[in-house]
């Protein structure tokens, strides 16, 4: 029994020692990569996040971006993400460490820096890893639960993508292709969110569809055919998420309006010419269109029962030759008592009075306004003027911000081609997209699968002081919308 009993004691510590060994031998393999998956650690540690490159001593220098841990590589760069999850085809690392025009896009300079280039099957396995969600050791994948976090979206017309933001931090942390035809170029054209935060909506200039996804997992929910009309422009969605609102923009404009709940179409009428902006009023029970050529703009209850035409410049007669005014955009105050509207020949807004149309006044803006958002918070209005000159040759447009009651107005300078914009009291921020379609533009700091890059700005709400950060996004950004 003794005998035994030893025999027991020394097996028992064999094992303990066994698996002592086992367990301590796996963490210290762990931190060796720094969470990294083996695979991808090797390349990541030994090969990018070297001295003097993207390691912690110096990566400062290095665009910001510190590839030393699986951490430190999802704290970004300078430029946003250069992994996002999913989509090796829109992380910029790809770019600038492949060598292989079969494997897509190639930026130079070629990292590693200076060193010997990644062989054919590094780059694949650094892509595999991405497209896969780019998981840290463990299987875990970066943002994978956003629920109740603040996230705004930015619609890539040249892409057709629509690019997710963190809100905290200003990454972009997924890029969804939205649409049908993967086979031509689609033109996404806007993009809005539910009022309860839990959809966000998209359409087409090259499509005649409208389309549904869910907030929580950007997955497809259900589209419309909109009747093989092209050429949608923009929308607006009821307070109660229940209706949508979609303008398409020719001669022989088109008012759509859909159930959201079922996703059907309700109506499609005409009787509308170059109809652009949309907005709705107070109430919800009309629904005012700028007509982009000319001095007037529409008013057409949500029944579709009546039209009536406003002149917006007090000459009493209708002008639709496009260059005299020429509406653009336009939008309600919080009490619906006013709306105002962006002329984009004119370069100013205009205020109407709801009750008798009534002109109010006429505030000069930047060159060629364009969208509008609100500030409830600061009882502001800022406009994207796209064509605003500057000296500084990088610099193509402005914002201008108008107070609601005073009609007071400053004009900020800033981006290259600016459309988007969109205003979060909650963040603090007016965020803009500069589309920077022209070859005249800032060059961007890397070219993707779509070409010349866009960039998103930001603006301190509160002080209205540009933040330095800058971040880089898929071709023609041109539309933003943001999580209540």
């Amino acid at each position: 029994m003794l005998m035994k009993g030893l025999r027991f004691f020394i097996g028992s510590l064999l094992t303990i020692s066994i698996l002592v060994f086992v367990a301590c031998t796996k963490d210290s393999a762990s931190p060796l990569y720094n969470d990294y998956p083996t695979e991808v650690g090797k390349i990541m540690v030994n090969k990018c996040a070297t001295s003097g490159c993207h390691n912690d001593a110096s990566y400062q220098a290095a665009a910001s971006l510190n590839l030393s841990s699986y951490a430190s590589l999802f704290n970004g760069s300078v430029n946003g993400s250069p992994v996002i999850p999913y989509r090796s085809d829109f992380s910029s690392l790809c770019y600038f460490i492949n060598t292989y025009e079969d494997l897509g896009p190639i930026n130079i300079p070629t990292m590693p820096l200076n060193g010997t280039k990644l062989s054919k099957e590094e780059v694949n396995i650094i892509k595999n890893w991405i497209d896969k969600g780019a998981p840290d050791i463990n299987g875990n994948v970066m943002w994978s639960n956003m629920n109740g976090k603040k996230r705004y979206y930015v619609l890539n017309q040249g892409c057709d993508v629509v690019t997710v933001f963190d809100g905290t931090t200003k990454l972009p942390i997924r890029y969804i292709t939205v649409g049908n035809n993967p086979n031509v170029s689609e033109s996404p054209h806007m993009i809005k969110v539910s009022p309860d935060g839990k959809y966000w909506y998209v359409i087409f200039l090259n499509n005649s569809i409208f389309q549904k996804y869910s907030t929580s997992n950007n997955q497809l929910i259900a589209e419309v055919n909109l009747g093989g009309i092209m050429d949608w422009n923009t929308m607006r969605i009821s307070e109660d998420g229940k209706r949508a609102y979609l303008v398409s923009w020719q001669t022989n404009s088109r008012l759509a309006i859909i159930n959201t709940e079922n996703m059907s179409l309700l109506k499609n009428i005409g009787g509308i010419a170059n109809a652009h902006g949309c907005a709705l009023n107070k109430t919800n029970d009309t629904i005012y269109i700028t007509a982009q050529s000319g001095n007037y703009i529409y008013k057409i209850d949500t029944g579709a029962t009546s039209l009536n035409t406003i002149i917006i410049d007090n000459s009493g007669v209708i002008n639709s030759t496009p260059g005299s005014i020429d509406p653009h955009g336009i939008i309600f105050s919080p009490d619906g008592s006013k709306y105002f509207i962006t002329c984009q020949s004119s370069n100013e807004v205009r205020v109407l009075r709801t009750s008798d149309n009534a002109l109010l006044a006429t505030i000069p803006t930047g060159r060629y306004p364009q969208e509008i958002a609100m500030s409830i918070k600061k009882n502001s209005i800022y406009i994207s003027c796209q064509n605003d000159p500057n000296p500084n040759p990088r610099i193509l447009g402005s914002v201008t911000e108008i107070n609601m009651d005073t009609y007071q107005y400053s004009n900020y300078k800033l981006g290259y081609q600016l459309h988007g914009i969109e205003v979060d009291d909650e963040l603090d921020l007016v965020i803009v997209a500069s589309r920077n379609i022209s070859s005249s533009g800032p060059l961007p700091h890397h070219t993707g699968e779509c070409g010349r890059n866009g960039f998103i700005n930001y603006f301190q709400l509160s002080t209205m002081t540009l933040l330095t950060k800058k971040t880089e996004v898929a071709s023609d950004p041109y539309s933003i919308a943001v999580t209540p």
